[in-house]
């Protein structure tokens, strides 16, 4: 690199690794070439050395699986080295790799630097620039960056700044010691002599013909990171055939008929019934009206005239002028009826739609497409708002005009009731015909605008990484595919529609053509009034049927958003939020016990059970620490606590509430987490730190000021007012994940989870952290899954989960004397 003032200049391509992976909704073969001619012999380079052949062995597909929006069938460590692979199968000149081995514990990342970044890894003839927080690595670099406040205060190699002995060689020497243990531990370690595979941290055991360690696939289990399926020992054995049908995300799909006329009911009832019978009523009264003023005129027309005068012309004025008020107050009435109305139907099923999202599990939302939630929320409820009111007074006054026209055409020509109805049977399968066309384009319309709203948002959540990958003009290509398939179904609507204006002219003609016919055989029995106001309506018979025929179709057409709307109301729904009769007192919990009793999970009714005979009583201030390998159902016990997913058998009870009787908004507002991946939202930090406005400003300060942030946020130019971007994206990660324990220090709730809190940030506010929690949660019960297991060694007691099941429980120190699974873990670890 040649630097220049203000800015750097990179020789040759580059290839992007950031700390939140991206990936793609494709298979796992597209994600790594990403675009790129595929090459055998590279590609099996790279997934065995980015440490991925022990999952694509396990999928389902192999590397042919599908991998849901936002990986969400993938851990956080498999994302990474996706994420990895993906850079390193590029073969470009510079790497830029913003800490991809946070996400991974010791053994792969030990593995991966070896096989990848390393001086003999894959990259050992590129230019790599290497972000981390794991110092074990640094002897092996040619030049260290050291960066303080934005502003490089060291630089040299590792033996150079050990002997410039400034603050970082303090650092080093304080924090290097169990770093290089671990890294001594690894090489010595019997699993790493005899060689078997590793997967995100977890040996794989070998038996002879089958893997029996859990692996990710489609369900099952949930993986250590996130808590996304992985298969059980049974799943692995099932059929290929059987594996390669599986489909992870639910495309949007298009329902098929007639539309039901339960749809119309409910948009019937979401403006609301009196509503509706009151605008039928205004449209009948309108009408009426209009065609008693029109026979009244024709009336008038046939009085006598006496010495050049038309006789009771008043009579005739006073009650055609009363016929034309009483009109005027109908119209008036009915547009303000169905125009307000609709105002309440489209509140009325947004705020239902929105109701039964928000209600959803959270098996919904990792199988539902975004574009999916997006088109509902915008395009659907789009045509509900400004579509449907004005279709439907168009319909309802086409539907009276043409009662009113054919009454007036009988009762001057009583002769064309012969040819009335056959003419009507003629439009009705016309128009059934055209419907049963445009409805069906309509669907395919909307279900083909999902994709684009997925492709978009997703483009733009790896916009960063396909800039730098130089994979814009193909992404541009995909949506302008996506696009293109939206409006195939678009055309050939206007197709039909031209194609119905054609046939419905030509019956219209028939129409005017017989009335005038049928007038002119009776033209000695009609007054000359009536025959003009038949021959007159007849003529406008024609517009009339048209917009009857167009109408009545676009409303079976446009009420499909209201069927579409309708259908996730209609889906699997969470527990009550809140349940009076058994709802805890304010003070709850006042100890913070909780009781593992007899308790089972399980993710779908046709699954085994992935947390089984859970017994544990945890007293009311205790810190607890929850380790375990790959899929030994860490994260399962925590989103049971929160009842993400039912118990299936058992129970857990805190301070003596069994929560499974209680709302779910009396429990999760009583519980605070820390994910691992720190959630933000739109909007100021403050509203991120306290949404309910609950805390003074004092408060809040305090609680950065524990957090380790109140420097960095009284820096901001507006403090707490500081706007924060969708997802906190213009926060680092470890920002991020601090203002998550800021909040939590806020609400400071007797139960805490922490799922990996620390994973993103340094060693050095890791241990701050660590005290701050120590330090503002003394009195309170904290949850623990361990990454870094020297966070936990000072812990009350250590769960020692594997497939499932509790097989160690104690004190660290017991724990390591017995020498068994978490011992072999801490060895691991370098802390014994």
């Amino acid at each position: 690199m040649d630097k220049k003032e203000g800015y750097v200049v990179v020789k040759g391509s580059v290839a992007y690794v950031p700390q939140q992976a991206w990936v793609q909704n494709a298979t796992l073969e597209d994600n790594i070439i990403f675009g790129r001619e595929l090459s055998e012999s590279r590609y099996k380079r790279v997934i065995e050395a980015c440490a991925l052949l022990p999952d694509i062995e396990i999928l389902p597909s192999g590397d042919k699986t599908e991998i849901g929006e936002k990986g969400v069938n993938l851990s956080g460590g498999q994302k990474q080295r996706v994420s990895l692979a993906r850079a390193v199968y590029c073969n470009a000149d510079v790497y830029l790799l913003d800490d991809p081995l946070s996400a991974v514990d010791a053994h792969v990342g030990k593995h991966i630097f070896e096989k990848v970044i390393g001086p003999k890894g894959l990259l050992k003839n590129k230019t790599r620039v290497l972000v981390t927080h794991a110092i074990n690595y640094l002897p092996q670099m040619d030049t260290i960056l050291v960066m303080t406040d934005g502003e490089i205060s060291e630089m040299g190699s590792y033996q150079e700044l050990l002997e410039q002995d400034g603050a970082f060689a303090e650092f080093l020497r304080t924090y290097a010691n169990a770093e290089q243990t671990m890294e001594s531990s690894d090489t010595n370690s019997p699993s790493a002599k005899e060689g078997k595979p590793i997967e995100n941290g977890g040996l794989v055991n070998e038996a002879p013909g089958k893997l029996i360690h859990r692996q990710l696939s489609n369900s099952s289990t949930y993986s250590r990171d996130t808590g996304k399926p992985q298969s059980s020992t049974a799943d692995l054995q099932k059929p290929l055939a059987e594996k390669n049908s599986w489909k992870l995300t639910e495309a949007d799909t298009a329902k098929t008929g007639r539309v039901k006329a339960s749809v119309y009911w409910e948009y019937m009832k979401a403006i609301g019934l009196c509503m509706s019978f009151l605008a039928i009523f205004l449209f009948m009264c309108n009408h009426i009206a209009s065609l008693s003023s029109n026979y009244w005129l024709s009336l008038w027309t046939d009085d006598p005239v006496i010495n050049g005068t038309q006789q009771n012309t008043t009579l005739r004025l006073g009650v055609y002028g009363a016929l034309g008020i009483s009109q005027g107050i109908a119209v008036f009435g009915y547009s303000m009826v169905v125009s307000i109305g609709g105002i309440f139907a489209s509140r009325h099923l947004h705020l239902n739609l929105l109701h039964n999202v928000l209600r959803s599990p959270m098996s919904f939302f990792e199988r539902t497409p975004s574009g999916n939630l997006v088109n509902r929320f915008s395009k659907e409820i789009d045509t509900i708002d400004s579509t449907i009111p004005p279709i439907i007074k168009m319909f309802m006054g086409s539907t009276f005009n043409v009662i009113g026209a054919c009454i007036i055409i009988l009762l001057a020509t009583p002769i064309a009731a012969v040819i009335i109805p056959p003419l009507g049977l003629v439009y009705f399968f016309v128009q059934r015909f055209y419907v049963a066309t445009s409805r069906q384009l309509k669907r395919l319309e909307s279900v083909s605008r999902s994709p684009v709203y997925s492709h978009f948002n997703e483009t733009l959540l790896g916009v960063s990484v396909i800039r730098a990958f130089q994979e814009q003009r193909r992404f541009i290509r995909q949506n302008d595919i996506k696009v293109d398939e939206n409006q195939k179904a678009y055309y050939p609507s206007i197709v039909a529609n031209r194609w119905l204006a054609v046939r419905l002219e030509y019956v219209g003609n028939c129409i005017v053509l017989f009335a005038a016919l049928f007038a002119v055989i009776a033209r000695n029995k009609l007054s000359a009034g009536l025959v003009g106001l038949s021959v007159s309506y007849s003529l406008q018979i024609t517009a009339y049927l048209n917009w009857l025929v167009r109408m009545s179709s676009e409303l079976e057409t446009n009420i499909v958003a209201v069927e579409r709307v309708k259908e996730y109301s209609e889906m699997e729904k969470e527990a009550e939020w809140s349940i009076e009769q058994t709802a805890p007192g304010s003070s709850w919990p006042q100890e913070g016990k909780v009781e593992f009793r007899g308790y089972g999970l399980r993710y779908r009714e046709d699954l085994d059970l992935v947390l089984k005979n859970i017994n544990v009583t945890i007293n009311g201030g205790e810190k607890i620490g929850i380790v375990g390998r790959t899929g030994a159902g860490k994260s399962s016990l925590t989103l049971g606590l929160f009842r993400i997913n039912e118990a299936a058998e058992g129970e857990i009870i805190i301070d003596g509430v069994n929560i499974a009787k209680i709302g779910l908004h009396d429990l999760r507002f009583k519980i605070t987490i820390i994910p691992q991946d720190p959630v933000l939202f739109s909007g100021s930090l403050r509203m991120n730190l306290d949404p309910f406005d609950r805390h003074s400003d004092e408060d809040i300060w305090r609680s950065l000021e524990l957090a380790h942030l109140k420097n960095f946020v009284s820096s901001l130019p507006d403090k707490l007012n500081h706007e924060c971007a969708e997802g906190g994206e213009n926060l680092s990660v470890g920002q991020r994940q601090l203002v998550c324990l800021a909040r939590a220090l806020l609400r400071k709730s007797k139960i805490l989870v922490l799922d990996e809190a620390t994973a993103a940030v340094d060693l050095e506010t890791d241990k701050l952290i660590q005290s701050t929690i120590k330090s503002q949660f003394e009195e309170c019960t904290v949850l623990t899954i361990a990454h870094r297991l020297n966070t936990i060694m000072d812990y009350t007691r250590v769960l020692v989960l594997e497939r499932g099941e509790v097989v160690e429980c104690g004190t660290p120190d017991q724990l390591l004397q017995e020498k068994g699974i978490f011992y072999s873990m801490a060895k691991d670890s370098g802390l014994v």
